[in-house]
C-alpha cells in the first residue's frame, strides 16, 4: 500500500482506532464484570440492521448504526425487567437481524458501506470522521464516570447496592446505552462481528491481571489499545483481514490472563505451604 503506515492518509485510522480502543476498554470491563456478554454481542448485530436500513433509504449509515444500537439497548433493558434477560436479548437479536436481512433484500444496489459495518474498514477512515467519534466517545466515558459507583455496586455487590437505595434497573439502562455508544464508535473500525471480541478479550484478561477496579480498567484500555494498534499494523503489511488479528489477539489476551492468574495462584499456594511448614508450635519448657 502506498503512502506509508504513518502517512497523513492514515491519521484518521490511528485516531479513530485509538478512540474506539479506549471506549471499548472501559465499557468492556463492565461488560465482563456484569456478565453482559450476550448483550454486548446482540447490540452490535442489531446496529448493523440500522446501517442496512439507512443505506436503503439513502440516509447516513453511521446515524442508522447509532439509532439501532440505542434502540437495541433500550429494548433489552426495558423488556428484560419483565422477562428473562437472556430470552429478551436473544429475541431482540433475532428480530433485528431478520429486519436487517429484509433491508438488504429490498436494496437494489450492493451497499458496500453497509457490509463494511460487518467486518470493518479501518484503513478507509477519514479525518472528518474523527471529531464526531471523539464527541461520542467522550459522552460515553462521561456517562460511565457518572454512574461508576452504582455500576460497580450493582455488578459486584447487588445486595449492598439495594440496601443503599441504588435502582438496578436504571443503572442497567444507562449501562446498556454506554454499550450502544461504544458499538456506534467501533463498527466502522472493527465491524459488528468483532466489536464483541474487542470488548471481551482484553477486558477479560485485565480482570485476571489486576485486582482493583481502577487498575483493571487501565489494564483493559492498555490491552485494547495494543490490540487495535498491532492489528492495524499487521493488516496493513499483510493485506490480511483486520478481523483475523483482532479476534486472534482477543483470544490470546484471555489465555495469557488465565495463565498469569494460574501462576499467581500457584505461587501464593506455595508461599502458604512454606509458611505452614516452617511454623513451629511453642511448647512449655519442662
Amino acid at each position: 500500500m502506498g503512502g506509508g503506515l504513518f502517512s497523513s492518509i492514515m491519521d484518521g485510522t490511528w485516531a479513530e482506532a485509538s478512540i474506539v480502543a479506549v471506549v471499548a476498554g472501559v465499557v468492556g470491563f463492565f461488560v465482563v464484570v456484569r456478565g453482559a456478554t450476550f448483550a454486548a454481542h446482540a447490540i452490535p448485530q442489531g446496529a448493523f440492521t440500522g446501517a442496512a436500513g439507512a443505506a436503503l433509504i439513502g440516509a447516513n449509515t453511521l446515524a442508522g448504526v447509532g439509532a439501532f444500537a440505542f434502540l437495541g439497548a433500550i429494548v433489552i433493558a426495558r423488556w428484560g425487567r419483565r422477562a428473562r434477560h437472556d430470552v429478551v436479548t436473544a429475541l431482540s437479536l433475532v428480530g433485528l437481524l431478520g429486519l436487517g436481512s429484509l433491508f438488504l433484500g429490498l436494496s437494489t444496489e450492493y451497499a458496500e458501506q453497509t457490509f463494511s459495518f460487518l467486518f470493518g474498514e479501518p484503513l478507509a477512515v477519514s479525518t472528518a470522521e474523527v471529531l464526531p467519534s471523539a464527541a461520542i466517545g467522550a459522552a460515553c466515558l462521561l456517562l460511565v464516570a457518572a454512574i461508576f459507583r452504582p455500576l460497580m455496586l450493582t455488578s459486584v455487590a447487588p445486595e449492598l447496592a439495594a440496601a443503599q437505595g441504588v435502582k438496578p434497573d436504571r443503572v442497567e439502562t444507562w449501562f446498556l446505552l454506554s454499550v450502544g455508544a461504544a458499538t456506534t464508535l467501533a463498527l466502522p473500525v472493527v465491524g459488528a462481528l468483532l466489536v464483541f471480541s474487542l470488548m471481551i478479550g482484553p477486558p477479560s484478561a485485565a480482570r485476571f491481571l489486576a485486582r482493583r477496579p481502577g487498575a483493571a480498567i487501565a489494564t483493559s484500555v492498555a490491552l485494547t489499545l495494543a490490540t487495535v494498534w498491532v492489528a492495524i499494523t499487521a493488516a496493513y503489511f499483510s493485506d490480511w483481514p483486520l478481523g483475523f488479528f483482532v479476534g486472534t489477539f482477543g483470544v490470546a489476551w484471555f489465555v495469557a490472563g488465565r495463565v498469569a492468574q494460574a501462576r499467581t495462584a500457584r505461587a501464593v499456594g506455595r508461599q502458604r505451604k512454606e509458611r505452614a511448614s516452617s511454623w513451629q508450635p511453642v511448647t512449655l519448657g519442662s
